[in-house]
């Protein structure tokens, strides 16, 4: 008993939890709804170019190398450090500022607009490395078994940080950098976790420190979807099924437990173990139909902000333009606050750009480049009429066009565009949120989704929006969080 688990989606979480199980000797089936494993981490291969669509680097690389130990695997897939980590351009400057891991370096090049800049980085960075290392383990890499055990836990975290909790991630960069320059730089990390940096908690800004010091970002050789495509080899190798094309839309239980999952072809699924990696709150709104999340409910939990994305395939090579890129525009507030406050209105955005063909020639047709765009925009809850898609999008290759001196729209010979519609119908995401469920303080540690069902004691989650939290590496944390939990179910069951 216990020792067969049915995993509903191939997205990180789902991937990492069936290589930790099948490698303890788990039978592990999953089923995805979609034609190829890999969720938000996916890949569009069009017109003789292929294109990473969602992630195109990551963090804590460690937290993969543990993956692969703990399942006695060698990690299959290639990855190299970034440094420069990327490059930032602002409107009306033609000078890029690159964000080198070496501080006297990076320093060089704000000796003009921060003053002492070093020794300020310095002092921010060990407040940064601080935050870290007394919180990773207590919020992030524990499971919590009741609100009383996560409070418990938070008072182990010395109370210099309590004040963290009432500013904003821009308002505590402030206190140690003048420049607006600085401030928009070392802000643009809290867009990784789906908020502005004027609405992310200031706790948060321990990222700046897994940035530039703990282990910073890295490249895939081949491109991010190679470690999904090596994580399917390996379970291949372990005898786990993958059935594509397969969603899950309702259940049956049976004496507090899930007897099956049902597909929406009217076929049942049966396991001792059920483990979802859908959106822990749209699964349990949308298929279980509980009540505390249902749409009313969820329309009252905060989301993260949708991403407009795009993939261009250009018949030229644009070798002054870097791998990693972000584009400010000329307000950087404006436009945050527009995102959440003035949703109709997308002038000046902020933009990245990933030029993936820059070192993987593989990629793109000889003498061609790839170009993925990503831009933050109102979740489908703030903006649902994206009919103004191609507006955005031409406007953005234009400002692009301007800013490297290269009429782009002449060269586009492959062009695809995903609003938060494409992104919430191709992986159920609530309001199209890219990254589900925000990291408000109301919503992370014990306050968010647990990874054990409330009602049935088989049933548990993995990813996103569930412990402890939104971004590759969180899902990874996230997978031996969960299996820790179906391990502890199936030694009392068996």
């Amino acid at each position: 008993m216990g020792k067969q688990v049915l995993i509903v989606g191939a997205g990180v979480g789902g991937l990492c939890s069936a290589l930790r199980l099948a490698s303890k000797g788990y039978k592990v089936k999953i089923l995805e709804k979609n034609s190829q494993a890999g969720g938000r981490l996916n890949q569009l291969k069009k017109d003789g170019f292929t294109f990473d669509i969602g992630p195109s680097f990551f963090s804590m690389s460690y937290e993969f190398e543990e993956l692969a130990r703990d399942c006695n695997i060698v990690l299959p897939f290639e990855y190299q450090a970034l440094d420069p980590l990327y490059s930032v351009h602002f409107h009306g400057n033609n000078t890029p500022y690159r964000l080198y891991k070496d501080i006297h370096r990076l320093a060089e090049q704000f000796k003009d607009i921060e003053p002492d800049f070093e020794r300020k980085m310095k002092r921010y960075l060990d407040e940064c490395k601080s935050v870290f290392d007394e919180t990773v383990d207590v919020v992030i890499k524990q499971n919590f078994d009741s609100l009383i055990h996560y409070i418990i836990s938070l008072l182990r975290v010395h109370p210099k940080h309590l004040p963290k909790l009432m500013r904003t991630f821009w308002q505590e960069v402030g206190r140690y950098f003048s420049s607006s320059e600085v401030q928009q730089i070392l802000s643009l990390v809290s867009f990784f976790l789906g908020r502005t940096p004027f609405e992310t908690p200031a706790v948060f800004t321990l990222l700046s420190y897994t940035e530039f010091v703990h282990d910073g970002y890295h490249n895939v050789k081949g491109g991010m979807y190679k470690i999904v495509e090596g994580f399917v080899d390996e379970l291949n190798k372990m005898g786990v099924v993958i059935e594509y094309n397969t969603e899950i839309i309702d259940f049956q239980p049976r004496n507090g437990k899930i007897s099956v999952l049902i597909d929406s072809n009217g076929r049942v699924h049966n396991s001792d173990v059920f483990l979802i990696n859908a959106d822990a709150a749209v699964f349990r709104g949308r298929v279980m139909r509980q009540k505390s999340f249902d749409e009313h409910h969820l329309s009252k939990m905060k989301w993260t902000m949708g991403y407009l994305t795009f993939y261009l395939g250009l018949d030229t090579k644009l070798p002054h333009v870097d791998h990693h890129n972000f584009y400010l525009g000329a307000d950087f507030r404006a436009y945050a606050e527009k995102i959440t406050q003035h949703p109709d209105n997308l002038d000046n955005p902020y933009y990245y750009v990933n030029v993936l063909s820059k070192h993987n020639a593989e990629c793109a047709p000889e003498g061609c480049e790839n170009l993925f765009f990503v831009c933050p925009v109102p979740s489908l809850q703030l903006k649902s009429d994206w009919s103004d898609r191609d507006k955005v999008v031409n406007g953005i290759i234009d400002d692009f066009s301007q800013r490297i001196g290269v009429d782009v729209a002449s060269h586009i010979i492959s062009k695809t565009i995903y609003t938060p519609h494409e992104w919430a119908k191709m992986v159920n995401l609530q309001y199209g949120s890219g990254l589900g469920l925000s990291h408000d303080l109301g919503q992370i540690g014990g306050f968010r989704p647990k990874n054990v069902d409330e009602k049935f004691c088989n049933l548990f989650y993995v990813g996103a929006s569930t412990t402890p939290g939104a971004g590759i590496p969180m899902a990874v944390i996230s997978s031996k969080l969960t299996c820790e939990r179906i391990e502890e179910f199936s030694s009392v069951n068996n």
